[in-house]
């Protein structure tokens, strides 16, 4: 993931070494030749020489936008107007791999307030800027609660409600978090409250069956919070400590289906709402769960297929958009492919750690 990103800004930091040339092997040549060649090779020498430092001010690398603010605030105060215009290169790159407008400004107010009309040391500038770039993608990021904990200090049930469009992985995503929950000795049971996708109970149920947990369901078309109210009442009788729903994939602009949610919202009264999108899908992952957000209230949020996500801007958006922390980053198919989400991991993908 963020393999653009990286690429990018380690470019500008000056963390991409150019590649050495390897150096064919050396023919050996007999004394008499070496004594004819002698001359030549000499006269060509100046000639070299002024090639390789024709050559050195060619290959003088062009100023970009890290290379421009060093310069800048190590010479003088750097103005508004200076930072609009070095700041739109980043912005011009960030935009282009998928991070959402609203996290674009927040970074370039972050950036503002710590350069503008600052005047550094020359040997302290690159330093302050990468500081400043560092605490700018902070700004927009969001570290999630310990999720073990957070059901560990709870008493009673536990219940996970989880919701999203088809297709994004939320049943897998549901199936790695029991996986989760075992390993850490905590009990749960799958409610499968998707009576509507064809197959959907019979893939929870596959689940359940690899992983050893109970799956609580009932035919297709009967009411998904009646599964979800009798998956938390099978959980209070038999000592269960977390309740996992999953719900039928909706499009986030269709209202009747998002009023359904709503309805289950109501019954199974969860302790966190997920939000479970695609990270490759960049600013529509970003709208869904803004959607989501707004008509149900989320509480955290999953991505799946992370490690596939070259441009990686909705792990840098969707916070900011929507003010949750990202709880799991679904990093490959096996159950235990998810990767908890945090604010370190994400500059040293970056390269800036």
């Amino acid at each position: 993931m963020f393999d653009f990103l990286k690429k990018k800004i380690s470019s500008w930091i000056g963390k991409e070494k150019p590649k050495k040339k390897k150096k064919g092997a050396k023919k050996k040549v007999s004394k008499k030749k070496k004594l004819d060649k002698s001359k030549k090779i000499k006269a060509q020498k100046s000639e070299i020489l002024k090639e390789e430092q024709i050559q050195k001010i060619e290959e003088k690398p062009k100023e970009n936008f890290f290379s421009r603010l060093v310069s800048k605030i190590s010479s003088a105060k750097l103005t508004q107007e200076q930072f609009n215009e070095i700041f739109e290169e980043l912005e011009i790159t960030l935009l282009e791999n998928n991070v959402a407008l609203e996290a674009v400004d927040k970074i370039k107010e972050s950036l503002f307030k710590s350069l503008v009309g600052q005047e550094v040391k020359k040997q302290d500038a690159e330093k302050k800027v990468l500081e400043s770039l560092k605490d700018s993608v902070l700004s927009v990021l969001i570290e999630p609660p310990n999720f073990i904990e957070q059901i560990n200090s709870h008493k009673g049930v536990f219940t996970i409600l989880f919701f999203g469009i088809n297709g994004t992985g939320k049943t897998t995503s549901i199936a790695k978090i029991a996986h989760l929950l075992k390993k850490n000795h905590i009990s749960c049971v799958l409610a499968a409250a998707d009576t509507f996708r064809a197959a959907s109970i019979e893939q929870l149920k596959t689940h359940g069956e690899r992983i050893e947990v109970t799956v609580v369901s009932s035919q297709y078309g009967a009411d998904p919070a009646s599964v979800a109210f009798e998956a938390k009442k099978y959980a209070e009788k038999n000592h269960i400590k977390v309740v996992l729903i999953d719900t039928a994939g909706r499009m986030y602009t269709k209202e009747n289906l998002l009023k359904e949610m709503e309805k289950i919202v109501r019954v199974s009264q969860p302790n966190l709402k997920i939000f479970v999108g695609e990270s490759i899908t960049g600013n529509d992952a970003i709208e869904q769960a803004r959607t989501f957000n707004e008509t149900i209230g989320i509480d955290g949020i999953i991505l799946s297929k992370a490690d596939i996500d070259e441009k990686a801007g909705t792990i840098l958006s969707v916070s900011h958009v929507t003010k949750k922390p990202i709880y799991f980053l679904g990093i490959g198919q096996g159950y235990d492919d998810l990767e908890v989400f945090s604010k370190k991991t994400v500059l040293k993908n970056l390269g800036l750690e």
